[in-house]
């Protein structure tokens, strides 16, 4: 793993992120799939739903909110680069499944242990 912390903490967010999806019934198809226009953080699937999750992850008693940099133009590349993923790789089952995009909001304290978690279901 990478020693930029950036980096190890934004992973450690996903760490939590993915394991609260699992705690709900989902299965994690695929993480940090990397396109030509960016990173789908989280693919899973609750055999009801195909879900496209972007996790935020901040450190605690850092300003804002960790959705504070879900940005609309950030919204619709990943909506592309669903869609793109979709088209190439996904299974036909999941192609007939309902769409929806996540965001989940990861705050860890200074030794990435997990202070909250915020899951907005079908927020973009």
């Amino acid at each position: 793993m990478s020693n930029d912390l950036r980096h190890r903490l934004g992973a450690a967010g996903e760490q939590q992120a993915a394991a609260h999806l699992e705690r709900l019934g989902f299965s994690i198809l695929a993480r940090n799939v990397r396109t030509r226009h960016g990173e789908l953080d989280i693919i899973a699937t609750d055999h009801r739903a195909l879900v496209f999750c972007e996790v935020k992850t901040r450190r605690a008693g850092s300003s804002g909110h960790p959705l504070d940099g879900l940005h609309r133009d950030q919204r619709r590349r990943i909506r592309s680069m669903a869609l793109a993923w979709l088209a190439e790789t996904a299974e036909p089952a999941h192609r007939r499944s309902d769409l929806r995009f996540d965001a989940i909001a990861v705050l860890l304290d200074g030794r990435h242990r997990l202070v909250s978690l915020e899951h907005l279901e079908g927020c973009f």
